[in-house]
């Protein structure tokens, strides 16, 4: 059974730094790909950023030079790198993962910004 698990969520200073990972587990195949979501309260779940398994990968503009994304395939596990972080990333960011043509969702990690 493929498990996707999200860790490094936390409360921040606004211009503080954090690190994400995410874990996959279960599969013998590797994601095709895997991004960051991030949901706050009466919103929809937006795209962060993704990494393809061939290294390709894409930033929602408004993390775009502040945040990085990438991936070690050997464990598959993905990270996401949030520097100079603004209260409005505050969010539940969640993993997902694409294999073998099913989507894989991780339960989240809160990111909290605030003095």
């Amino acid at each position: 059974q493929v498990k996707l698990v999200e860790s490094g969520g936390g409360l921040v200073q606004p211009g503080g730094s954090l690190r994400l990972s995410c874990a996959a587990s279960g599969s013998s195949v590797s994601p095709s790909v895997m991004d960051w979501y991030r949901q706050t309260p009466g919103n929809q779940r937006e795209m962060v950023a993704f990494v393809t398994e061939g290294g390709m990968k894409n930033y929602a503009s408004s993390v775009k030079g502040r945040f990085t994304v990438s991936r070690d395939n050997v464990i598959n596990t993905m990270y996401l790198q949030m520097d100079d972080l603004k209260p409005e990333d505050t969010a539940a960011y969640y993993c997902h993962a694409l294999i073998a043509g099913h989507d894989y969702w991780g339960l989240g990690t809160q990111v909290t910004v605030s003095s």
